[in-house]
């Protein structure tokens, strides 16, 4: 059966996540370091992990598996779970492939290396979150559902 993981510190797709699962009665692990209540979704199951760097992402990294999804921002993580047979979307709807991690990777390190070499510079230069994302999302995680649930040979509960 399909699991839907999220990491959760700082998604802005939560609801919009249970929303899909609820349709397609999945189970939804929402993973983070603290901060975040409880959710009270009969299909929700919050995760609490200790403090540190990528602790949350090697939780859901290692049980994330084959027909599952990972709702993550997180290149890396969604690197490590198509590595695992399962699927990842990023909360603006883009799918993370194996045609486009590579290129999702050598970007997030290329800015990295532009932030470390000009340290004065002034942030803030990412776009904010738009209703066009949430219902780019909303379609990506639903064609992504869709999917696991044809290879899978889903049946519900």
């Amino acid at each position: 059966m399909t699991i839907v993981y999220i990491d959760a510190d700082a998604c802005p797709v939560k609801d919009e996540t249970l929303r899909v699962a609820e349709r397609h009665r999945l189970k939804v692990r929402i993973v983070s370091n603290g901060g975040l209540r409880p959710n009270p979704h009969p299909l929700a199951e919050t995760v609490i992990v200790g403090h540190g760097a990528d602790v949350a992402d090697r939780w859901i990294a290692d049980r994330i598996g084959p027909g599952d999804i990972c709702v993550t921002g997180d290149i890396q993580l969604a690197l490590r779970c198509l590595d695992a047979g399962s699927e990842a979307i990023n909360h603006n709807g883009e799918v993370f492939t194996r045609a486009n991690i590579g290129n999702r990777m050598a970007m997030r390190d290329l800015m990295a290396d532009i932030r470390a070499a000009n340290p004065l510079a002034a942030g803030g230069s990412g776009k904010s979150f738009s209703r066009g994302d949430r219902s780019r999302f909303l379609n990506g995680l639903e064609a992504l559902v869709q999917k696991a649930k044809r290879t899978a040979g889903y049946s519900p509960p």
